[in-house]
């Protein structure tokens, strides 16, 4: 693995809209060897050209940048950290508080609901230019002991070619024709507690079938869930753990098989 360190403080200015580059969602993408991280880099630093940066934030939010300055948070809570950021898109699921906020900030130019009417879903396509954002809605266990179907989203970001998905609180295996509208995912955020979101061992048969080139775990609430996970999925994808909060990912650089990289949560704070 080959370290970088970022150095060039970012410029201010909003974000720049700029063509997006097509993805292969749909399609399948050929192996490139060698995987590159930026490590020890802010988040407020510049992102590289043609790359994405992927910060873990806390429990299932993720702060997603890319080159041209878009900012998108996954299952945004309302709370960040102490960073004067104003996302530029935010998506939400509500299977339990951890996961939205009933009270985003009014400021936020794009706020995806991963949910609609009870058992009635939701669907997104947002097109950004240089990011494009689309859900694909799986069923969750409803407060009142059911299901409600369509209740969960798992939301897709597609920029600079990669495809990029977070699971949100998935509670069953989706099925094939889910499977089908999520594509090729590059990257994959999936939830790893084990319990209040589906069993390992489904889990682990989601990421199998994905076969995301990076993996990263989330949603784990102790050390324990994490390293039970870590151990399930060891015999299948090789783990990565460097003890850093964020990692900066290129079509270029994507790993020769899956790997599971490990990011350790922390939440926004301004650097000057």
């Amino acid at each position: 693995m080959r370290w970088v360190v970022a150095a060039v403080l970012v410029m201010s200015g909003g974000a720049v809209a700029q063509e997006r580059r097509p993805s292969h969602c749909i399609a399948i993408a050929d192996a490139a060897p060698g995987i590159e991280y930026v490590h020890k880099a802010a988040w407020t630093d510049p992102v590289p050209e043609f790359s994405v940066r992927i910060s873990y934030v806390a429990h299932a939010s993720f702060l997603i940048q890319t080159q041209g300055g878009l900012n998108a948070v996954t299952d945004f809570t309302g709370f960040i950290g102490g960073a004067d950021l104003i996302p530029d898109v935010v998506t939400m699921n509500h299977a339990h508080s951890t996961h939205w906020t009933a009270n985003p900030d009014p400021a936020i130019p794009h706020v995806l609901p991963g949910w609609g009417e009870f058992g009635q879903g939701i669907e997104h396509h947002l097109d950004l230019g240089e990011m494009l954002v689309r859900n694909v809605s799986t069923d969750i266990r409803s407060v009142y002991g059911g299901v409600e179907e369509r209740g969960n989203s798992i939301f897709v970001f597609e920029i600079e070619g990669l495809c990029i998905g977070h699971l949100g609180h998935l509670h069953h295996i989706p099925s094939d024709a889910q499977f089908a509208a999520l594509g090729r995912l590059d990257v994959v955020m999936a939830a790893v507690d084990g319990g209040t979101t589906m069993p390992l061992p489904e889990m682990v048969q989601v990421l199998k079938r994905l076969k995301s080139s990076v993996i990263i775990p989330m949603h784990w609430f102790s050390g324990f869930s994490l390293d039970r996970f870590l151990v399930d999925i060891r015999d299948e994808f090789p783990v990565e753990r460097e003890g850093v909060s964020e990692l900066v990912v290129s079509l270029r650089t994507l790993p020769d098989r899956p790997t599971v990289v490990v990011l350790e949560p922390q939440y926004l704070i301004d650097i000057e």
